[in-house]
């Protein structure tokens, strides 16, 4: 598998997904990505910093055009702790927590999105607004309550498969309630 096969396959899902979820700029976007299952190989075993780099290198810049944040997941070793940019953590409201990921402790995609990104710090917990899961590393724990399945052409990444979701708000209420129309993402 080339870099630039899955560096292109990132992109082209984010972007698609972006174009479906409606997201407005500052909206956080949750990335978890197995690089042992991009390679073919079991989650946990067979981590590749040269596949999380290519993933890093396809979203990252799409969600910097767009004004969105990355929030890229760490493995179950830091309790699925999340990987953000300090403003993102404060704007949110989302308290830091001290570790830094490494390949085997956090994953590949964790421990590069720690390395570039200008002041990144770790959180336990986020509601995002958005995200993709890469190689079944379920994202869905941090994403807002209503998520919503998103289908795009994309549906591999290496050779993991590829999940996309986007959330809405909440219906409240029951038969006497009026909802607001539009999209209020």
């Amino acid at each position: 598998m080339q870099m630039e096969e899955i560096r292109a396959a990132a992109e082209t899902a984010v972007r698609e997904l972006l174009e479906q979820a409606h997201m407005r700029p500052g909206g956080i976007f949750v990335v978890g990505c197995s690089s042992s299952e991009i390679l073919g190989n079991r989650i946990g075993k067979g981590s590749s910093p040269e596949a999380a780099a290519a993933v890093f290198e396809g979203i990252y810049p799409v969600l910097q055009e767009n004004g969105f944040f990355l929030a890229a997941q760490c493995c179950e070793h830091l309790n699925r702790a999340l990987i953000l940019e300090r403003a993102a953590a404060e704007q949110y409201g989302y308290e830091s927590v001290n570790v830094c990921p490494w390949e085997h402790g956090g994953g590949s995609f964790a421990t590069v999105t720690f390395e570039r990104l200008a002041d990144p710090v770790a959180v336990e917990h986020i509601r995002a607004h958005a995200g993709i899961d890469i190689g079944d590393t379920l994202i869905g724990m941090h994403l807002r309550d209503v998520a919503v399945p998103v289908r795009i052409s994309v549906k591999q990444i290496g050779q993991a498969s590829l999940v996309c979701a986007r959330t809405r708000p909440k219906f409240i209420g029951g038969e006497r309630a009026r909802y607001q129309g539009g999209d209020l993402r």
